[in-house]
């Protein structure tokens, strides 16, 4: 299956990119998806930790994810 990832904040200086687009088995979650995108962007490693939105909504670590998704990575943010 094919989704599409957006990278948001400090998430594109991180990776370089503002999307891109993964290949994934079938029965992928949103935890198997982080540990690929860390794998394949060394960088993001160093985030404590980062949200992930399926299609526009916050997702958790054990939803499947399914062929056109859009996935957003989301870094923590910050605010006063």
């Amino acid at each position: 299956m094919k989704i599409q990832v957006l990278f948001f904040g400090i998430t594109t200086d991180l990776t370089d990119k503002n999307s891109t687009f993964f290949e994934l088995d079938s029965n992928t979650t949103v935890w198997d998806l982080k540990q690929q995108l860390i794998a394949k962007f060394s960088k993001l490693q160093h985030l404590h930790e980062f949200a992930i939105a399926v299609n526009e909504e916050y997702a958790t670590d054990d939803l499947n994810l399914i062929d056109g998704d859009v996935v957003a990575i989301i870094p923590p943010v910050s605010g006063g």
